[in-house]
């Protein structure tokens, strides 16, 4: 199982899902992201391009076949590398993915909070504005919800110990990067995906609101959506732990 970690996240393999995997067997890789924890920036990636990391290391491995689980963003460059990867991917599960940025029909930006408009806004103006605006001094304000802030208390707290500055010892990169490669065509269709795939996301969600999913699911055949009614960016990761069991029964 490859997780694809969120932004901006390390890509450490996810604690709070080790028990359950160890149950169900199974085996967690993870990798950083250019411009993530030691890893070098890449500018100019996309959800295409990252799937040659994830090749790489499989191959390196010995590993043939694989499943994908992946967090927010990640869940997009989960579903990129599905995309180019096709035969190779058995299973794909996310939680809250970004839908492409040309998606027709959908009005990528709306329900989304300010603060995000803004920096996802800055990223598609070029990297040198993303970097410009990440460099300013402004703070980010994810809006958490109630329900959000309740995972901190329990096994999902984890999270703090992966994410915002500790993730990015060089700089900005892996922020910039992420951003950027959100904001043009990712290089693959994800509507080719062929591995069983599902795709989990909360309705108050305003970091990345729940009509990407519901887009995602429209286009890609193989995929099932779970919409969680109260839940948001956090809080839709109570459902991490059904979902693997899910893509454990995918897989045999």
């Amino acid at each position: 199982m490859f997780w694809h970690h969120g932004t901006p996240n390390l890509g450490a393999p996810p604690e709070p899902l080790f028990e359950a995997g160890e149950w169900l067997g199974i085996r967690w890789i993870s990798f950083d992201r250019p411009g993530y924890g030691g890893s070098t920036a890449a500018p100019g990636r996309t959800m295409a391009s990252v799937a040659a990391d994830l090749t790489a290391v499989a191959d390196a491995l010995g590993v043939g076949t694989f499943a994908l689980m992946g967090y927010s963003g990640g869940g997009s460059y989960a579903l990129g590398a599905a995309a180019v990867l096709r035969e190779r991917v058995e299973a794909v599960a996310t939680f809250a993915a970004i839908a492409p940025y040309d998606a027709q029909g959908l009005d990528w930006y709306d329900g989304m909070i300010p603060a995000g408009l803004a920096s996802l806004r800055a990223a598609a103006a070029g990297r040198e504005a993303k970097v410009a605006h990440e460099t300013s001094g402004v703070e980010y304000d994810p809006e958490f919800t109630p329900a959000d802030l309740a995972m901190f208390d329990g096994p999902w707290g984890w999270l703090g110990s992966v994410a915002g500055d500790k993730s990015m010892p060089n700089g900005p990169d892996g922020l910039v990067d992420d951003d950027c490669s959100y904001v043009v065509p990712w290089g693959c269709d994800p509507t080719t995906i062929t591995a069983p795939t599902l795709l989990c996301h909360g309705e108050d969600d305003g970091i990345i609101p729940s009509s990407h999913g519901s887009w995602l699911v429209e286009h890609i055949p193989s995929a099932a959506l779970r919409l969680s009614p109260g839940d948001s960016h956090i809080s839709v990761l109570a459902h991490a732990e059904p979902a693997l069991e899910w893509i454990r029964e995918q897989t045999g």
